[in-house]
């Protein structure tokens, strides 16, 4: 027998799950308690309910690049220091989506560095009914004005690779530290490439047929975010290359109009890598990227005149950028054979008064594979690791400490005693 009053409890109960809020919300939490009060809430509020996942880099990995993600819960309860965390996993979290730290931490500092990450605080332990309002709140600001909250702040670190001069390999460097990001640290790149008229920056990123997007002056007055896109080449999913030339417009000119298009994208990726050979044909003074940057990678050659040349780019970047923040990374890049080499290490450093960073050996074999479309990298080759450990320095990774290596004598002393 039809039942009309079970049939229209049965069709409202359906209107209520197609009209049921949607938030798109993933939670990373460390205690199961966290976990159990977000999950409770929002089907208590009847919010779609959130993805879960243990707080671990590959699970943040994993679930955090879906499109459709708009809020992200970040558990830190159980560490000891919510801002160190929260620094080493903001590479990973996409910057269109708004980020909530959930801490145990009550310190003024903590809401302060948060803030300027971009990241909003959530000081635990709270109600079910503080974590909607949070939420919902957050959710109003990214509907009503992108502007506002502290995700406004949330932009790409900024990563210039400088060559002390030219033929030093920063074009190289820079093309193998925006693979290792992107393909191993999982976190969305632009590459900018500086050189106008000449480089190879194709070639070592293993782009075949391509070429650089044609500007003239009058773009600039009509660029907005969609046209800025368009000038880009995306080679995958997370990273893209934006390379400018001009029939009519100089080198400064060109900067300034490479500028405005990364100042467009830098909140949409987590890093802009900027390839600035010391073959470009214009002052580094007048880059006003560099004023901005977050960290800088000076590349060296083992060479007397590309040492020299290192001290002295080395103090022009500190007059234009002399932020404490400013992170000075020195590399060794062994480009020549061992008797072409005018100095050693030892010597480099002796000169500069500064211990260089990372040491990258020298591979007869390098050209051969960068040739053929591969990426160092992922080889075997004796470079691959230095490769990796930059990367590792970049990202204010601890570098894992060398083990002594021990001989048959030292096996024996010990067995002595």
């Amino acid at each position: 027998m039809f039942d009309l009053v079970d049939s229209l409890k049965k069709s409202k109960k359906s209107e209520i799950q197609v009209e049921q809020e949607k938030i798109g919300t993933v939670l990373f939490y460390q205690t199961d308690e966290c976990k159990k009060l977000v999950e409770e809430a929002y089907r208590f509020e009847g919010i779609a309910p959130p993805t879960v996942s243990k707080n671990t880099k590959d699970d943040i990995t994993e679930y955090v690049r879906k499109s459709e993600i708009e809020i992200v819960i970040v558990e830190l309860n159980n560490s000891s220091d919510v801002s160190k965390e929260a620094e080493f996993i903001s590479h990973l979290l996409p910057n269109h989506a708004s980020v909530i730290v959930i801490g145990s931490e009550d310190a003024i500092s903590t809401i302060r560095n948060l803030k300027a990450m971009g990241f909003y605080y959530l000081f635990w332990p709270i109600t079910k009914q503080e974590l909607i309002d949070f939420v919902r709140s957050v959710n109003d600001n990214r509907k009503r004005n992108s502007n506002r909250g502290p995700g406004q702040n949330r932009r790409a670190k900024y990563i210039s690779v400088i060559g002390a001069k030219g033929g030093v390999g920063a074009t190289f460097i820079c093309a193998e530290l925006a693979y290792l990001l992107s393909a191993h640290k999982k976190s969305s790149c632009l590459v900018v490439d500086q050189n106008y008229n000449t480089g190879d920056l194709d070639i070592m990123m293993g782009i075949r047929d391509y070429e650089r997007r044609r500007v003239q002056q009058g773009d600039l007055a009509s660029l907005d975010e969609a046209f800025a896109q368009s000038l880009t080449f995306r080679q995958n999913s997370l990273l893209s290359v934006l390379s400018l030339t001009s029939d009519n417009l100089d080198s400064t000119s060109l900067l300034d109009y490479s500028n405005a298009v990364v100042d467009l994208l830098a909140s949409d990726v987590n890093f802009v890598l900027e390839d600035c050979s010391s073959s470009v044909g214009f002052s580094i003074e007048s880059d006003r990227f560099i004023s901005q940057c977050d960290c800088i990678v000076l590349v060296m050659a083992p060479t007397v005149s590309a040492v020299r040349d290192t001290a002295r780019m080395r103090e022009k970047i500190q007059k234009i950028n002399p932020s404490d923040s400013l992170r000075l990374i020195l590399v060794m890049n062994n480009s020549l054979p061992k008797k072409a080499q005018t100095l050693s290490l030892e010597d480099a450093e002796t000169f500069l008064k500064q211990k260089i960073d990372i040491e990258i050996p020298y591979c007869e074999q390098l050209s051969f594979f960068i040739l053929d479309d591969k990426r160092i990298a992922k080889t075997t080759l004796k470079p691959a690791k230095s490769l990796k450990e930059l990367t590792s320095v970049v990202l204010g990774e601890t570098k894992e400490e060398k083990k002594p290596k021990r001989s048959l004598f030292s096996f024996g002393s010990q067995s002595s005693r």
